[in-house]
């Protein structure tokens, strides 16, 4: 067997393997699962998105690294991001740094916010204006400003000749 599935906690699934933050049909099942069971769709995205941030992370810390040229390839690379994307969501699925549970923690809940449909309900009948109410018109007469003389400590300076030899 894999080592990297024996690493993953034994509630992961098949179906969770294979659903990651690049995964555009695993984006389409967890947006239909929010429909369902937004919790349970909730800890997944925020599962993803800890998985995101320590694939990041990890992805600094190899462009920190020493590289040589005599060992570096555009193969290797790939692979490291690879192996990087795939420890991510092992990570994240542990709970290893907990981000996942802040986030949670401090996301609202969805059930306790109200749908689109009865805030619309809760305004009643009358149908708000989209123009502005007209306000009081400004005069478009300016007056006239008045400038104060720039005054010098000593009188106004005085003009003398300069000769320039």
């Amino acid at each position: 067997m894999d080592p990297l599935l024996n690493a993953l906690p034994p509630a992961a699934s098949a179906a969770n393997l294979t659903s990651s933050y690049h995964d555009f049909n695993g984006l389409g099942r967890l947006k239909g699962q929010a429909r369902t069971d937004s919790k349970s769709a909730m800890r997944e995205t925020a599962q993803q998105f800890e998985a995101l941030f320590l694939q990041m992370m990890m992805k600094s810390m190899r462009d920190a690294s020493f590289k040589s040229d005599l060992v570096e390839s555009g193969g290797k690379e790939t692979f490291e991001a690879m192996f990087d994307k795939e420890v991510s969501l092992a990570m994240s699925r542990r709970n290893s740094i907990g981000l996942a549970d802040m986030l949670l923690k401090h996301m609202p809940d969805p059930a306790a916010q109200a749908s689109t449909a009865d805030m619309l309900k809760s305004r009643g009948t009358q149908a708000m204006s989209l123009r502005p109410a007209p306000d009081k018109a400004l005069s478009l007469q300016v007056s006239p400003v008045q400038l104060a003389p720039l005054l010098r400590p000593g009188g106004p300076m005085p003009l003398k000749e300069q000769r320039h030899e």
